[in-house]
């Protein structure tokens, strides 16, 4: 295929074409709106997983809490401001000690007069921030959280609209064929959610969600052991602020510590755009309201302060874990006895056939340790030690390159982490070590070296046999281990409102990988150059080379490395024709390139509509797209406006069109509805998922519809 065929080009130039001349006609309006930062801050987080399974909750909370409940700069706290994940450590500092040296702010605009905050900085928070005289904070009783309270419950609907094989005609309950467990779905297409959610300011949240997946049963399946119901189940009840209590968790939560090489459950940003944000601001404790089944923590947690510096947390965690779980045989003595072995965790968090409920809750993970840290004006130093214990023992199957892996029922984790501001430079980091004594490490600078130029580095040295199931820190593979590699990056800001923002990462594997049989190595390449004419035009040209060594795909062949390269090219532009409709217009192009194998290239060219008149209860997202990749491979990952608290992140590839309409519409005050259509049509198939034989679709086109209901009390 063609790289970019001539007349998807030409369409492209058109529609550029009117966004010029639609920039002469743009009135400055009010800046950008908190939707706007919220959706490039999901689609910063979505770009590195390359998963279609995301999911953000927590950070949309977060930022339409401070949407609704804007930080008062004149009265605030540096962990306030670094919780609204937009600034960095050295900005918060710049802040606040203007604030101590210059007095009170009187108004929002004499955030231009602080070191590090340029105007497209000073856009992105104004949406979560204020300046007021009012320095009363809210009174916390419980006759006053009552009274003060809010009410949330949200109901959704999604299911696939088209056949798929796994849903035929399956055998009843009491006939099912356990020797083909995974032929059928055991439920119905329908994915159903259902929360409730209670929260007082930002210092309480109470909360409740469960949650059916496609495929997965309702009814009660009493051959599976099967309780009618949701498959999932989360509750939470959390405290923050509250006197001398700085946090306390009841129920599912999450914890994050250091730069993520003890524990680290929650979401973080990896290497994107935004280049200053390879520097990580744990939150210590926050409360879990989402519906990742794996990424919290089940139980108790609770941090003090102990005097004006130090912070105390203790965590414990008990929870049902999926495991692949075989029975083998042992002795002690001359004793025989049956024990159980994992041969695999499985995170996967679908239920919908016999093997997978069979795996459900296999296992009992339980977690427990501590933090401290101290927190000074310009340093902070913490230590986090965890156990992390299973009910039965890891025993994967014998291979050459996991023979580091985590193996057995226990596990111990230690660390040292450190944060330190001297003038315009951030030093930052932590070393970690794993009872089998494997160590990891990462160290970083964030450095101001002018107003208009910031530098950044970030090193990396994970052993081999450095073991942590819950750790999770910057880097290529999932878990810091048997990885080393130097990020550098820095962002320029030049003259007529342009950003050059680039970033070098090299990094090696020294061990072996289980794509790669030997010691392998690789680098990924970023740049980026934005120009911003005015308040309501943005937009961007982006280049991104990734390469890495893989073992070659050749039958019939020894394995050995082969260069895997791919490069992504990216212009997008987003601007305002009048202040109540906003569009968006994007092409993006792939090219996979690996030895002894064919070139493989993909382009997507898609147009956003948002319309959303100020005063009026409804608002209108639409996107039409097209796409053609060689294959799979070449796929191209697009994040997708959604319903409120529902992610979505499709790959497209082969041949077709991809649209979706989000209607949104405020019924009262207290009543708001979504619904959602997307369809993705193929053009060169009439079989998806040939050969699946669960998810297999015969035609060529792929709907889904979402239904979903909020109201709030």
């Amino acid at each position: 295929m063609k790289f970019i065929s001539k007349k998807y080009f030409f369409l492209f130039l058109f529609l550029n074409c009117v966004s010029t001349i639609c920039f002469s006609q743009v009135v400055p309006g009010k800046e950008d709106d908190a939707d706007n930062v919220q959706n490039q801050n999901l689609e910063m987080l979505s770009e590195n997983l390359q998963s279609e399974d995301a999911d953000f909750t927590n950070l949309v909370e977060q930022l339409k809490y401070f949407s609704a409940h804007p930080i008062n700069l004149n009265n605030t706290t540096k962990d306030e401001l670094l919780s609204l994940g937009l600034l960095t450590e050295l900005q918060v500092i710049s802040l606040l000690e203007h604030i101590e040296k210059n007095g009170k702010f009187m108004t929002i605009y004499e955030l231009q007069s602080v070191n590090g905050f340029d105007i497209p900085t000073i856009r992105k928070i104004l949406p979560f921030v204020e300046v007021s005289d009012n320095f009363k904070s809210a009174h916390f009783g419980f006759k006053e959280m009552m009274k003060n309270g809010k009410h949330e419950v949200v109901s959704r609907l999604q299911r696939i609209l088209e056949d798929q094989s796994g849903f035929k005609p399956r055998p009843s309950d009491d006939s099912i064929n356990f020797n083909t467990p995974d032929s059928f779905y055991l439920g119905s297409a329908n994915r159903i959610f259902t929360r409730y959610r209670f929260t007082y300011g930002n210092n309480v949240s109470l909360g409740f969600i469960g949650e059916k997946d496609a495929g997965e049963a309702f009814r009660k399946i009493p051959a599976l052991n099967k309780k009618a119901g949701f498959d999932f189940y989360t509750a939470h009840f959390f405290i923050r602020n509250v006197k001398w209590i700085k946090a306390l968790a009841v129920g599912d939560y999450q914890a994050s510590f250091g730069q993520g090489l003890v524990l680290w459950r929650g979401f973080g940003f990896g290497k994107n755009a935004v280049v200053t944000s390879v520097k990580r601001n744990a939150k210590g404790l926050n409360q879990y309201n989402s519906v990742d089944e794996n990424r919290f923590l089940r139980g108790a947690a609770f941090t003090f302060n102990v005097g004006k510096r130090l912070e105390a947390t203790a965590i414990f965690s008990r929870k049902k874990v999926d495991a692949n779980v075989t029975v083998a045989t042992d002795t002690i003595g001359n004793n025989l006895f049956d024990a159980e072995e994992i041969s695999s965790l499985i995170t996967g968090g679908i239920h919908s056939t016999v093997n997978g409920l069979e795996d459900k809750n296999k296992i009992t993970e339980t977690i427990y340790g501590g933090n401290l840290t101290y927190k000074g004006k310009r340093l902070n130093v913490g230590t986090t030690m965890l156990s992390y214990n299973l009910d039965a023992e890891i025993k994967k199957n014998p291979s050459i390159y996991n023979q580091f892996d985590f193996s057995g029922k226990n596990n111990l984790n230690a660390g040292v982490d450190f944060s330190y501001i001297y003038r315009n430079i951030n030093l930052y980091g932590e070393g970690a070590v794993s009872k089998n004594g494997g160590k990891a490490i990462v160290a970083g600078a964030l450095c101001a070296l002018d107003p208009r130029f910031n530098f950044v580095a970030y090193y990396r040295n994970f052993d081999k046999d450095y073991q942590n199931l819950v750790a999770s820190a910057i880097s290529e593979n999932t878990l810091p281990q048997n990885e080393n590699g130097l990020y550098m990056g820095f962002e320029a800001k030049l003259p007529g409102n342009i950003t050059f923002t680039s970033y070098f990462d090299r990094f090696k594997f020294p061990w072996l990988k289980s794509t790669a049989t030997g010691s392998s190595d690789g680098f990924d390449f970023f740049s980026q150059l934005n120009w911003t004419p005015s308040k309501k035009v943005d937009m961007y040209l982006r280049a991104r080379s990734r390469n890495r060594q893989e073992n070659t795909s050749i039958d019939n062949v020894f394995d050995y490395l082969a260069q895997y390269n791919q490069q992504n090219f990216r212009y997008n532009v987003t601007f305002s024709v009048i202040p109540s409709l906003r569009l968006r217009t994007r092409i993006e192009a792939v090219r996979i390139k690996k030895e002894t194998e064919k070139d493989e290239t993909g382009f997507v060219f898609f147009q956003d509509v948002v319309w959303k008149k100020l005063g009026w209860p409804l608002t209108v997202t639409a996107r039409y797209g097209i796409f053609e990749t060689d294959s799979y491979t070449s796929r191209i990952y697009t994040y997708e406006n959604d319903v409120l608290y529902s992610f979505s992140v499709p790959a497209l590839y082969n041949k077709g069109q991809r649209a979706y309409l989000i209607i949104n519409y405020d019924i009262t005050k207290k009543f708001e509805i979504w619904l959602r259509f997307a369809q993705t049509f193929y053009t060169n198939q009439n079989i998806q998922s040939p050969g699946d034989r669960l998810t297999e679709i015969i035609g060529p086109a792929k709907s889904e519809i979402k239904i979903q209901l909020r109201i709030k009390l």
